[in-house]
């Protein structure tokens, strides 16, 4: 788990494409306030979600070397290379020449000056080529953050170790496997990020042809505000249950050492793979022939495989979560906050299944019979009464998987984010963070939802 919000499961969260696009180029942005009562005072907004993804969007900022395409799913790909660098792997020790062009977007100046950001992006990476992404920052004072490496990724493992940076800081923010974060001293001077802009860089071998595409790509920021309990939420008061599959992530327990042994730390790929295949998308059975033929769920291990950061040493890596969930056919996946339960009730009644991270001890969630730092599962459903109905991979196997936790206790665990630990001591929580993964062009419905809770 990262420092400044525990981890880890994905909760990407998904854009429409340009074909059901109505912002104009390079200007869709939401800031979500918390949902309030008729009649309540309203609330400063704590979350600010930016993405691009439309023909527009791409072709806006600064491109070197890249160009935008168009189609039913517009994107960003390599037009002519502007460079050729080295990359030495830290995890493989191998070194290698790519070829390289560029995309910065434009700036984006925060509805939300925020404590925190977290990029997405949902792209195709065939054999012989990767991305990187940047994350660059200015700050309230009208200073800057350097550019921070928010990963380098790619869906398979042939030509780079998928991973993300270790030891980024300027002394006031610092990268925490995939969340940049304002370091408390400064949080706690009034400092925040005034604005931000992404830099994309794709790689492919030298002197081929084709190379990466970038579907999707942004960032969610947000002013985390240091809370113990959250006001509780007015149920919908009609219940309603998604029928998604439901996987363990106890009975993987100890295979696959080389992806951090399964069980309890396999809790993201296996929430993310209920969600992909609740879609209707499965992995081949080429995608899977590596999996030893007597393991249950293979497709777990592959989702496992597919979000293992080689850094963080585990599966938990948010928006490598999402990104291996928009490896799939025509489907869109990013990280997020939420402001409140009637958000994520939104989704849900929309059709939209949601993972969610949260921490807690065993006492203060009625049900679960365990205590967790920081712990994925996904929200399928909610009962007459507002009690969530969740499909929870720390369950001893797939039937057991589905429970119904008490509402007003699931909430506080899940919004609070800051808690006691079994120690007594104080440290951070969640705070809302979820993954949102939809197709790329969602129903009436699920856009309408998505626009409700400011990710569209």
């Amino acid at each position: 788990m990262t420092a400044p919000t525990p981890r880890r499961a994905l909760l990407a969260a998904a854009l429409a494409a340009a074909a059901v696009a109505t912002v104009p180029g390079g200007k869709a942005t939401a800031a979500t306030p918390p949902r309030r009562e008729p009649g309540a005072s309203a609330a400063a907004p704590t979350i600010d979600n930016r993405f691009w993804y439309s023909y527009a969007h791409w072709q806006a900022g600064t491109h070197r070397g890249t160009r935008a395409v168009a189609g039913t799913r517009p994107g960003l790909e390599i037009g002519t290379a502007a460079g050729r660098t080295e990359y030495t792997d830290p995890h493989t020790g191998r070194t290698a020449a790519w070829d390289h062009a560029t995309w910065t977007s434009p700036v984006h100046r925060c509805a939300v000056p925020a404590t925190e950001a977290v990029a997405s992006w949902n792209a195709r990476t065939p054999a012989g080529t990767w991305i990187q992404v940047e994350l660059r920052g200015t700050y309230t004072d009208g200073t800057s953050t350097p550019w921070y490496v928010m990963g380098r990724w790619a869906s398979g493992e042939g030509d780079i170790r998928r991973t993300s940076l270790d030891g980024q800081s300027d002394g006031r923010t610092t990268v925490w496997t995939d969340t940049l974060a304002l370091d408390t001293p400064a949080k706690a001077s009034g400092l925040r990020l005034r604005d931000w802009q992404l830099r994309l860089t794709l790689y492919r071998r030298p002197g081929s042809a084709g190379g990466p595409t970038v579907w999707l790509a942004g960032a969610m920021a947000s002013d985390v505000p240091d809370r113990f309990t959250v006001p509780p939420s007015k149920p919908s008061g009609t219940a309603h249950e998604l029928k998604v599959p439901r996987y363990s992530q106890e009975i993987h327990i100890g295979r696959y050492p080389e992806y951090d042994n399964g069980g309890e730390a396999w809790c993201s790929p296996t929430s993310s793979q209920m969600i992909i295949e609740f879609w209707g998308r499965k992995p081949t059975a080429e995608d899977l022939a590596w999996v030893d033929p007597s393991y249950s769920d293979p497709q777990v291990c592959h989702a496992a495989r597919s979000t293992y950061d080689a850094a963080y040493k585990g599966c938990g890596n948010w928006p490598f979560n999402a990104a291996y969930a928009a490896t799939y056919r025509d489907m869109a996946a990013v990280v997020t906050r939420l402001a409140s339960l009637t958000d994520l009730e939104t989704l849900v009644r929309a059709g939209i299944p949601v993972i969610t991270s949260q921490s807690f001890l065993a006492e203060e969630l009625t049900g679960a019979g365990y205590g967790t730092s920081g712990h994925i599962m996904t929200v399928v459903g909610f009962t007459g009464a507002g009690d969530v109905i969740a499909n929870d991979p720390n369950s001893a196997d797939d039937a057991a998987v589905r429970r119904v936790y008490r509402r007003t206790e699931w909430e506080n665990v899940w919004l609070r984010t800051r808690r006691h630990n079994a120690a007594g001591k104080e440290v951070q929580a969640a705070g809302g963070i979820c993954y949102l993964y939809v197709p790329a062009r969602p129903g009436v419905a699920q856009l309408g939802a998505l626009r409700s809770v400011g990710v569209v």
